[in-house]
This record gives C-alpha cells, sequence and structure tokens, in this order.
C-alpha cells in the first residue's frame, strides 16, 4: 500500500515538473529563444507557447523594449591635442532576437565599447571649440558608426547623447578668462557705440533747433517786414485822406479864413515855444521876415482854390 503512494507521488510530481517544462508564458515585450538538444529551434512570441520537456529549453531571454545604458566616461583628445573627459549615455533596442543570442557572446559588451573607440575617433578629428559646438555631429557620428555594427548583433542603436564634455582645470580657467575678456570686449563696444549714437543725437537735435531758430527768426523779420509795410501803408492812406479832406474843407465857403486862422495860430506856437539852451532865448534876427513868411504863406493858400478850380 505505501508502494503504491510512493508511485504515485513520484508520478504526481513528474507531472508537475511535465507541466512546468512544457507551458511557457513569455510577456509582452519580450523574446525567448528555445533549443531543441542543443540547436536553435524558434523564437518564443509573447502568450503562452508549449515546449517538449527535457528536450526544449529556453537557452535566451531578451527585452524588446528600448534600453539605456550609461557608457563609461573616456579620456579623447582633440584635434589641438587637448584632452577631454567624455561621458555619454546610448539608446539600444534587441530588434533581432536569434542574432542577439548567437551574433555576439555579449552584446551589451561590444556596443559599449565599440561607442567608446567611435567616439574618441570622432573627437579627434575635431578642435576643442568645434567640440562643444558640434555635439548633434557627434553624437550622430557615433549612432551612424555603431548602427551599422550593431546590426549582426541583432541589435538597433536608436540614439547617442553626450552628458559631459570637460576639459582639465588649466583649459577651464583659460576658457573663462577669453569669456570674460570676449564679454568685457562687447561692454566696451556697446559703450563706444552709445556714446556714438549718443553724439549723433545731440549733433541732429542742435541742428535742428538752429533750424528752427533760423526759421522762427526769418518768419519774425518777415512778419516784421509785413507789419513795417502795413503801418507806412496805413500812415500814407491816412495822411492821404487828411490832405483830401484839407483840401475839400478848404474849397468850402469860409476855408480860406480858417486856413489864416490856422497858420497865424501855429506860427504863434512855434515863436512862443522856441528853444532855449543854457537860459539863452533864440530868436529870428529879422522879425519882419518872419511876418512876411506868414503872408507868403497866406497869400499861396489863398491862390491854391482858385488854381484846383
Amino acid at each position: 500500500m505505501s508502494g503504491s503512494i510512493v508511485f504515485a507521488a513520484v508520478i504526481l510530481v513528474l507531472a508537475i515538473v511535465f507541466v512546468v517544462r512544457a507551458i511557457k508564458v513569455v510577456p509582452q515585450q519580450h523574446a525567448w529563444i528555445v533549443e531543441r538538444l542543443g540547436k536553435y529551434d524558434r523564437t518564443l512570441t509573447p502568450g503562452l507557447n508549449f515546449l517538449i520537456p527535457f528536450i526544449d529549453r529556453v537557452a535566451y531571454r531578451h527585452s524588446l523594449k528600448e534600453i539605456p545604458m550609461d557608457v563609461p566616461s573616456q579620456i579623447c583628445i582633440t584635434r589641438d591635442n587637448t584632452q577631454l573627459t567624455v561621458d555619454g549615455v546610448l539608446y539600444f533596442q534587441v530588434t533581432d532576437p536569434m542574432r542577439a543570442s548567437y551574433g555576439s557572446s555579449n552584446y551589451v559588451v561590444a556596443i559599449t565599447q565599440l561607442s567608446q573607440t567611435t567616439l574618441r575617433s570622432v573627437i579627434g578629428k575635431l578642435e576643442l571649440d568645434r567640440t562643444f559646438e558640434e555635439r548633434a555631429y557627434i553624437n550622430t557620428s557615433v549612432v551612424s558608426s555603431l548602427d551599422e555594427a550593431a546590426l549582426n548583433w541583432g541589435v538597433k542603436v536608436l540614439r547617442y547623447e553626450i552628458k559631459d564634455l570637460t576639459p582639465p582645470n588649466e583649459i577651464l580657467r583659460s576658457m573663462q578668462a577669453q569669456i570674460t575678456a570676449e564679454r568685457e570686449k562687447r561692454a566696451l563696444i556697446a559703450a563706444s557705440e552709445g556714446r556714438k549714437q549718443e553724439q549723433i543725437n545731440i549733433a541732429t537735435g542742435e541742428r535742428e533747433s538752429q533750424i528752427q531758430r533760423s526759421e522762427g527768426q526769418r518768419q519774425a523779420e518777415v512778419n516784421r517786414a509785413l507789419g513795417e509795410a502795413a503801418a507806412i501803408s496805413a500812415v500814407a492812406d491816412a495822411t492821404a485822406k487828411a490832405i483830401e479832406r484839407i483840401a475839400t474843407a478848404v474849397r468850402q465857403p469860409g476855408g480860406i479864413d480858417a486856413v489864416n486862422l490856422k497858420v497865424a495860430e501855429r506860427y504863434i506856437e512855434a515863436f512862443s515855444g522856441i528853444a532855449r539852451t543854457n537860459n539863452t532865448v533864440i530868436i529870428p534876427s529879422n522879425l519882419g521876415d518872419v511876418a512876411g513868411l506868414v503872408a507868403t504863406a497866406m497869400q499861396v493858400v489863398r491862390q491854391r482854390p482858385a488854381t484846383d478850380a
């Protein structure tokens, strides 16, 4: 009875082992390589798969996801013999599980070593200043070289990114001094340009101010001349109108007598207002001549209307 129980237990264990070794569930984005009697047989896809126990075995398991991998830092020498410490990160993906299993004993190490040697080769073709400017070129060159070689390993190199480019401390100090000098140069140029523009603005302002002043003076002189001309014209018109009125008044009855009276009054006023200087009275040398002058003036006034008539 006990022997049959042991036998049943052994059969149960063998059945469990058989089921475990026969049924394989492959996760999504994974691929398993199956060998039959030591030889590649097939690649298991995601889902439920069946194997022949003790004949088939899963030899390799690969993830088909994109894998980031740090590339160890290394010292590279530029074209102008400057040392740079460079490290980066590499992104790759297994595209052919069979080749990834048998194309290389360790494709991760192979990709790492090849990326380092390719990076040294690319940087060796560039000068120090260009290495900081040509990161995209360096990344593209490394990816192109790696992708061509990794094709036989069943791996697709997607991209390579440089994380750090670190020159020696002496180079860093020199670069900092160069940057400082360049900034000071730009500051001086900007200041000189500012002063130049300031002087241009001042000269332009003074020129425009002088133009405006000259225009104002010219307009003022024009206005003054127009005013004087208008004043002279007005005085002339007023004088002409006064003369016309006087002539008209003289032609009226009694006009001559009024003129005689006015002349006599003017004479008396002129004679009474003769200038005095240092208590000295200035009088005509011949008063008779003054009276004759008045009489002559009156005679002219009497004869004028008759002539105009």
